[in-house]
């Protein structure tokens, strides 16, 4: 699409009502609604336990197994949730020490990226489809990703409401948590578990390179105005929810990719709660 096209298109609130209307539209939508609150709710402990670095590890990993799904007909959010828990077991056994664990995500992060491209290499079908594993492609979303993604949210919603004290005491003070009798290590190994999961399904929507902009950028922003755990989650979710959404309905008529919307929508809001944090200070 050239650029004079899709800028006249961004101003065409007929096409984005009209689109608005039709059903995988409405699928992409909910589908991002699903993934801002998995991010919103897991984000700021993401950022609390310095994570960024394994958020990125994870994507890379979920790209690798989504490639290698894709390449042999299988589910592809089934692929990238494989990639992820490998990605999860691998960064557990490699980066038991904390000195090593950006080494290990590095070294591991590496190797899924080789195997991701040749798995992208010997796929006979359509490049733009490949190519989607890396910026997102939402409105393909379906029946059965849509399933998927409402079945992860509402597990990782339950497992983290049932550990949200402990977690957030072993984050905060993970050596009086451990002093407290809190399982700091058995909790570590499933929240990692989680933001693996998180990652995989973020690469429906923005794409590999791009997850951490739902779920890093919004937690971010939220820690930069807020202090308390839970007003900063609940900011998290709102600033996640109108990134994704936010980004869907503004890519719609000029028929971008969605991933460019969602990151500069975050990187905004961002951007917004840092000068406003800067000016609470004074």
């Amino acid at each position: 699409m050239r650029a004079d096209t899709a800028v006249n298109n961004f101003f065409n609130t007929a096409l984005t009502a009209d689109l608005l209307g039709r059903d995988f539209v409405q699928q992409a939508v909910l589908a991002a609604a699903l993934l801002a609150l998995l991010g919103g709710l897991i984000g700021p402990f993401i950022v609390m336990r310095q994570m960024s670095f394994a958020v990125h590890g994870s994507s890379e990993l979920s790209l690798t197994g989504a490639a290698f799904a894709l390449l042999t007909g299988l589910n592809v959010g089934l692929g990238a949730l494989v990639g992820s828990a490998l990605a999860a077991i691998l960064f557990g056994i490699l980066g038991q020490r904390s000195r090593e664990r950006d080494s290990a995500i590095g070294v591991v992060l590496a190797f899924g990226l080789g195997l991701a491209v040749l798995f992208i290499h010997l796929y006979p079908g359509r490049t733009g489809t490949s190519f989607a594993l890396l910026t997102g492609q939402i409105v393909g979303v379906g029946y059965s990703g849509l399933a998927l993604l409402a079945v992860v949210t509402v597990l990782v919603v339950a497992i983290l409401a049932a550990c949200y004290r402990p977690l957030l005491f072993a984050t905060a003070d993970p050596e009086v948590a451990a002093a407290r009798g809190v399982p700091v290590r058995a909790l570590g190994i499933v929240f990692a578990a989680l933001v693996g999961v998180a990652a995989a399904q973020g690469v429906q929507i923005v794409g590999a390179l791009l997850v951490m902009s739902l779920l890093i950028t919004p937690a971010a922003a939220a820690g930069r105005v807020f202090s308390s755990p839970v007003t900063t989650m609940v900011a998290s979710v709102v600033f996640a929810e109108i990134a994704a959404v936010g980004g869907i309905v503004l890519s719609l008529a000029p028929g971008v990719p969605v991933s460019v919307f969602v990151t500069s929508i975050s990187f905004g809001i961002y951007l917004l709660c840092w000068g406003a944090g800067r000016l609470s200070r004074r």
